[in-house]
C-alpha cells in the first residue's frame, strides 16, 4: 500500500511539473514573438527573451530524462534523444556535423544547446521535435513514462513552437561558452507580460490601422504599375505591327522580282537542255557503234587466248604426271638395290652359322667316340649313366634336325637370290627403255612450249593495240561525262532557284500567320485588361479583419486553437491558419517578404509571370 501511494504521489508531482513547464513555455514564446515583432529585425544571441526561451526549452527536454551510469559517473544529457533526429530526418545531418565540428564545445550539453540554436536559425525546430514525438517508442529508451516529451504536453509545446517560424534569428556560436552556462528561469518576464497587456491592446489597434493603410497604398501602387505595363505593351504591339506591315510589302516586291528571274532561268535551262540532249544523242550513237565493233574483236581474241591457255594447261599436266612416274621408278630402283644389299648380308651371316654348326658336329662325333671307348672300359658306369646317354642322344637328334633345317633354308635363300638378281636385271632394262621414251617426250614438250611462247608474244602485241584504242574511247567517254556533269549542275541550280521560291512563299505565309497571331494577342491583351480591372474592383472591397471577428480559417474552415494559430494575409487582409498562409512574397508596402495566403500567392505569381512575358 505504501508503494502504491508513493507511485501515485510521484505521478501527481510529474503531472504538476508538466503543466507548469507548459504554461511557462506558452508565456516565454508569447513574449518572444511580441518583442520580435516590436523590434522588426533579426534577433541576436544576446536578446534576453531568446535566452530565457532556450533555458525553458532545455528544462522541458530534461524533464523525466533517464540517468545513464558510466565509469566516470552519472550522465544526464538531453543531446542523446536529439541524436535520433539524425537517423529519422536525413536533412538534419548538416546541423549535427556543424555542432560536432565546433572546437569550443566539448560536452554533450553544449552540443545540445548548439543544436537548438542552429535548428531555430533554420526555422525547423518544431519539425524536428515533432518527428521525435511521432516516434515515442524510440524516446522510451531515454525518458521515463511520466516525462513531458512522452505525454500530450509535449505535442502542445511543439505546436506552440510552430509560431517561431515567423521570427528571423541570427545567432553566432563562436566565442560563446555553451558548456558552462547555468539555465535559470526568470519569472519577471511573465509579470511584465501581465502589466503590458492593456498597453498592448492599444498598440494592436494602432498596428491594425497602420496595416490597413499600408494595404490600401500597396493596392494603389500595384494598380498603377499594372496600368503602366499594359500601356507600354500596347505601344510595343503597335510598333511591331507597323514593322511587320513594312516587311510584308518588301517581301512581296522581292517575290515578284524572284518570279521574273525564275521565268528567265527556266527559258535558258530549256534551251540548253534541248542542245545538250541533241549532242548526247549523236555521241551515244557513235559510242554504241564503236562499242559493238570493240566487243566483236574482243570476243575473237578471248576465244583464241582461252584455247591456247587450255592446251598449255593440258600439256603441263601431262608433263607433271610423267615426272611423277619417273620419280616413282627411281624410288623403286633404289629400294631394290637396298633389298639386294640386305639379302647379301643375310647370306653371309647364315654361312657363318653353318660353319659354327659343322664344328659343333665334329666335336659331338669326337665325344661319341670317346664315350664308346669309355663304355667298353667301364660297363658298370654305363649302367648308372644310361639315363644320361639317352638324354645326350635326344640332344644329338635335335642338333641333326636343326642342321637339316638350316641346310634347307640355305638352299631356299640361294634360290631367292638368283630370282632377285634376274628381277634386277629386268628392271634395269625396263627403266632404261622408259627413260629414253620420257626424254623424247620432254624434247617434244619443249618445242611445243617455244611455239606457244611465240604465239603469246604476238597476242600481247595485238592486246597493246586494243588497249590504245580503249584509252581513246575512254577519253571520249570522259568528255561526254563532263558535258553530263555540266547539265546536272544546271539542273541543280534550277532546283535551288525553285527551292528559294518555295521558301519565300513559306516566309510570306508565316508572316501572314504572325500578323494574324498578333491581332489575336492584341484582342487577348484587351480581354486581360478588362479582367484585371474587374479583379482590382473586387480587391478594393477587401478590408483588414480583426482577430475577434474570425473563429476559423477562411480557406479550410478549421477552427483556431492553441496549436492552430491565426495569421493575417498582408495582401487581402483575411485571417488564415499556418498551412493555408505559409507562403511569403515581397510587396511594395513592405521592405521584406511578408506572409500571404495561397490564393493571393497564386494571383501575384500569375501577375508577375504575365509582366515578365
Amino acid at each position: 500500500m505504501k508503494q502504491q501511494g508513493s507511485i501515485v504521489l510521484h505521478t501527481g508531482v510529474r503531472m504538476d511539473e508538466r503543466v507548469n513547464l507548459m504554461n511557462i513555455m506558452k508565456i516565454t514564446i508569447k513574449v518572444l514573438i511580441q518583442s520580435a515583432l516590436n523590434l522588426d529585425r533579426s534577433l541576436d544571441s544576446d536578446f534576453p527573451p531568446l535566452q530565457q526561451f532556450f533555458f525553458v526549452l532545455e528544462h522541458c527536454l530534461k524533464h523525466g530524462l533517464k540517468v545513464k551510469k558510466s565509469f566516470i559517473g552519472q550522465n544526464k544529457s538531453f543531446f542523446g534523444p536529439l541524436e535520433l533526429v539524425e537517423k529519422l530526418c536525413p536533412e538534419s545531418a548538416d546541423i549535427f556535423t556543424n555542432t560536432r565540428n565546433l572546437p569550443e564545445i566539448k560536452t554533450s550539453v553544449g552540443r545540445g544547446r548548439a543544436w537548438l540554436h542552429l535548428s531555430l536559425m533554420q526555422k525547423k525546430l518544431a519539425d524536428y521535435l515533432q518527428v521525435l514525438i511521432d516516434h515515442k517508442d524510440l524516446l522510451s529508451d531515454f525518458y521515463e513514462p511520466g516525462a513531458l516529451m512522452m505525454e500530450e504536453e509535449g505535442a502542445v509545446i511543439v505546436g506552440l513552437l510552430m509560431g517561431l517560424n515567423m521570427i528571423d534569428a541570427n545567432l553566432c556560436l563562436k566565442g560563446e561558452d555553451l558548456d558552462s552556462q547555468v539555465g535559470i528561469i526568470d519569472f519577471s518576464f511573465c509579470l511584465k507580460d501581465i502589466q503590458q497587456n492593456d498597453s498592448e491592446k492599444k498598440a494592436d489597434e494602432i498596428t491594425t490601422v497602420l496595416d490597413q493603410k499600408h494595404y490600401v497604398e500597396e493596392l494603389n501602387r500595384h494598380l498603377s504599375c499594372t496600368v503602366g505595363d499594359l500601356q507600354s505593351k500596347i505601344e510595343l504591339l503597335e510598333k511591331t505591327n507597323s514593322k511587320l506591315n513594312e516587311e510584308l510589302v518588301a517581301a512581296k516586291d522581292r517575290i515578284v522580282s524572284l518570279q521574273d528571274e525564275h521565268n528567265q532561268l527556266l527559258h535558258d535551262s530549256i534551251r540548253f537542255q534541248k542542245k545538250s540532249e541533241r549532242h548526247l544523242e549523236v555521241n551515244m550513237q557513235d559510242t554504241k557503234v564503236e562499242l559493238e565493233t570493240y566487243k566483236q574483236t574482243r570476243k575473237g581474241l578471248d576465244e583464241m587466248y582461252n584455247e591456247t591457255w587450255k592446251q598449255l594447261n593440258v600439256e603441263k599436266q601431262v608433263r607433271m604426271e610423267l615426272e611423277k612416274e619417273l620419280n616413282l621408278q627411281l624410288g623403286l630402283k633404289t629400294e631394290m638395290e637396298m633389298a639386294m644389299k640386305l639379302l647379301e648380308k643375310d647370306i653371309h651371316e647364315k654361312q657363318d652359322t653353318l660353319v659354327v654348326l659343322r664344328k659343333q658336329l665334329d666335336d659331338v662325333k669326337s665325344i661319341n667316340l670317346q664315350m664308346c671307348q669309355k663304355v667298353k672300359e667301364t660297363e658298370i658306369a654305363l649302367q648308372n649313366k644310361n639315363e644320361q646317354v639317352s638324354l645326350l642322344q635326344t640332344k644329338s637328334d635335335m642338333v641333326d634336325s636343326s642342321t637339316k633345317a638350316l641346310e634347307e633354308r640355305l638352299q631356299e635363300s640361294e634360290k631367292g637370290r638368283q630370282i632377285s638378281e634376274e628381277n634386277c636385271i629386268k628392271l634395269k632394262k625396263d627403266m632404261e627403255a622408259k627413260s629414253d621414251t620420257l626424254k623424247q617426250q620432254l624434247q617434244k614438250l619443249d618445242s611445243q612450249c617455244s611455239h606457244l611462247e611465240q604465239n603469246l608474244q604476238s597476242e600481247k602485241g595485238q592486246k597493246k593495240t586494243l588497249q590504245e584504242e580503249l584509252n581513246k574511247e575512254k577519253e571520249k567517254n570522259k568528255s561526254l561525262q563532263n558535258d553530263l556533269l555540266q547539265y546536272s549542275q544546271l539542273k541543280k541550280d534550277f532546283d535551288k532557284l525553285f527551292r528559294e521560291k518555295t521558301q519565300m512563299q513559306k516566309q510570306c505565309a508565316e508572316q501572314e500567320q504572325a500578323l494574324q497571331e498578333m491581332g489575336f494577342h492584341l484582342s487577348q491583351s484587351k480581354l486581360k485588361m478588362e479582367d484585371i480591372k474587374e479583379v482590382n474592383k473586387a480587391l478594393k472591397g477587401h478590408t483588414w479583419l480583426k482577430d475577434d471577428e474570425a473563429t476559423g480559417c477562411k480557406q479550410c474552415n478549421k477552427e483556431f486553437s492553441i496549436s492552430r494559430r491565426k495569421h493575417h494575409c498582408r495582401n487581402c487582409g483575411d485571417i488564415f491558419c499556418n498551412t493555408c498562409s505559409s507562403n511569403e512574397l515581397s510587396l511594395p508596402s513592405y521592405p521584406k517578404p511578408v506572409r500571404v495566403c495561397d490564393t493571393c500567392h497564386n494571383l501575384l505569381l500569375q501577375r508577375c509571370s504575365s509582366n515578365c512575358s
